[in-house]
């Protein structure tokens, strides 16, 4: 007899939101994006409407049913109105002013320690591999959560579209730099662009995300078009956004966050309710929506998919 083993973090899929009901809700705001209900009830959705964009009909994709939630989804409002995107901006509402990043054309550079560097545009990467949705957690470094329907592939696809040398034992993610439309990297005492990094085995795990949509749409530039990485089991610090390179190394990345205050942020940055951030306690979390207080999971609840990865570890500051 096949006996299916429950997964800790794992809930009856009746405590989850239907799909049907997530699917009615697009559609719902779909059909009156353009109208004067939106405008005058909604507010800031009225601004995150779908613009023309080459890729809208590749949503929604197929749900990936193996990865489910201990949590309703946050409300799409809430997660797409709420960002970190420093390059606009420190204020948690730089939705509005991260309207500004031209996500068409869109260029992603992978080279470094690969068999043949290739240049691509978003469009063309697209075409090279197959989208999928999932749901995943998302915790911030600053203690706040949300759970998403994200929409992208696994970042395997893009290490295989890469052929990396044996040698290469990091990925190395870029975002963009443009400064006439970002204007933060104008200032000259942050490290712009943004830099972040994984190990080889961290990128071939299959939680590691690359992401190009959300809740069965393209994402919105606030939360990181056109693409976007994702890693469910660490602070969001490291879901690089707006990325346009990938380069294999030898060498261990020094991120943005680790530039600006090592001791604070670390290069691994897994999630452990044990071990405070130097100013904070990390033992819970704020969701987005609906301000309830959870208790923080150890890897974020996904440990049975990456605690192996870090065995000899030890020595390391991995949960910060």
């Amino acid at each position: 007899m096949l006996i299916r083993r429950k997964r800790g973090w794992e809930l009856p899929e009746s405590a989850a939101t239907s799909e049907a009901a997530f699917r009615d809700r697009r559609r719902l705001i779909q059909g009156i994006a353009a109208g004067p209900i939106l405008a005058a009830g909604l507010g800031p959705l009225s601004a995150l409407a779908d613009e023309a964009d080459p890729s809208a009909g590749l949503y929604p994709a197929k749900r990936d049913e193996r990865y489910t939630l201990d949590r309703p989804i946050t409300d799409e409002k809430a997660s797409t109105t709420y960002n970190n995107f420093y390059e606009f901006g420190p204020d948690k509402s730089i939705w509005r002013e991260a309207q500004a990043l031209k996500v068409r054309p869109w260029t992603i550079k992978i080279d470094g320690m690969v068999e043949m560097p290739i240049t691509l545009g978003i469009d063309d990467l697209l075409k090279k591999v197959s989208l999928e949705e999932r749901l995943y957690r998302h915790r911030c470094v600053e203690t706040w959560a949300m759970a998403v329907p994200w929409t992208g592939f696994p970042m395997a696809a893009l290490v295989d579209l890469a052929r990396p040398l044996g040698s290469a034992t990091y990925v190395k993610m870029t975002t963009f730099m443009d400064p006439a439309v970002a204007p933060e990297q104008n200032k000259f005492f942050y490290p712009w662009p943004y830099v972040e990094g994984l190990t080889m085995a961290e990128a071939r795990n299959e939680l590691a995300f690359l992401v190009t949509g959300m809740y069965g749409k393209p994402v919105p530039k606030q939360d990181g078009a056109p693409l976007r990485l994702v890693t469910p089991w660490k602070y969001g610090f490291k879901s690089v956004k707006s990325i346009v390179h990938f380069e294999f190394t030898d060498k261990r990345p020094k991120s943005y966050w680790e530039s600006l205050q090592s001791s604070e942020y670390g290069f691994w940055a897994n999630v452990n309710p044990e071990v405070p951030h130097p100013r904070w306690s990390q033992a819970n979390e704020r969701m987005l929506g609906t301000d309830e207080r959870r208790p923080t999971l150890i890897w974020n609840g996904y440990g049975e998919f990456v605690a192996d990865m870090y065995k000899g570890l030890e020595k390391e500051r991995l949960f910060v």
